[in-house]
């Protein structure tokens, strides 16, 4: 029985890295009794995998590992299981069984949305609000990515799939292309808008939430709980 979990990740556990994250939920998964499966061998691990790493800092309402169970239980069950031990700002908000023939959570990963505002509670500054219909009607919409070998151009208008402001200004949201081959990140695309309106970019000053996590289905893009 394979199967995928959801989670929320907000308050003092953003600043809890990836690998922190994994350690923990193995260590949630013996502590809840939930009947997870382990590999053969002279070193037997927990079979998991999580979707896609979130960054320091940044919070989220839609997470994802799967693993494999020993013996059939209720999906309901194991979200109860595993509630009934998290830490406070990791919530299970959904549990899922998938089919064996499943990609796992990792390869499936196609796309994200989120959810950036200001830590100080302000509204975003009008220039940027008034400049993003111009900014997104561009052909082309270039960044400067470094990497560990060198330095590229590239162009992240293709993987933008959507944004916006809403309408007090508070929030702006944007749909992108989060797989492997394009991966793009949200604090990206407001340095790129920033850059467009020739306005000091300042990382420190947004807080970014991942809304959700989506996969390709049939040529639609659906949260991973729901393939």
């Amino acid at each position: 029985m394979k199967v995928r979990i959801k989670f929320s990740k907000h308050g003092a556990v953003r600043y809890i890295g990836h690998l922190d994250i994994m350690r923990y939920f193995q260590k949630s998964m013996r502590k809840s009794g939930v009947d997870i499966a382990y590999s053969t061998g002279y070193s037997p691990h927990q079979i998991m995998s999580f979707a896609q790493p979130l960054g320091v800092g940044m919070e989220s309402d839609g997470e994802y590992l799967d693993i494999e169970m020993a013996s059939e239980e209720n999906c309901e069950d194991i979200r109860r299981k595993l509630n009934s031990v998290m830490v406070p700002g990791i919530v299970i908000e959904n549990v899922v069984a998938l089919p064996d023939d499943a990609g796992n959570a990792m390869a499936s990963v196609a796309a994200a949305r989120y959810k950036i505002s200001l830590k100080s509670g302000d509204c975003f500054n009008l220039a940027l609000i008034d400049a993003l219909s111009g900014f997104l009607d561009q052909n082309e919409i270039f960044i400067t990515k470094e990497t560990k070998k060198n330095t590229l151009i590239v162009d992240i208008k293709p993987g933008i799939y959507e944004a916006s402001f809403d309408e007090s200004g508070l929030f702006f949201t944007c749909f992108l292309d989060a797989s492997s081959g394009g991966n793009i990140k949200a604090i990206t695309v407001i340095k790129a808008l920033c850059d467009y309106c020739k306005i000091e970019f300042k990382p420190l000053d947004y807080m970014v939430c991942r809304l959700d996590t989506y996969a390709n289905k049939d040529g639609a893009l659906v949260p991973l709980d729901k393939v």
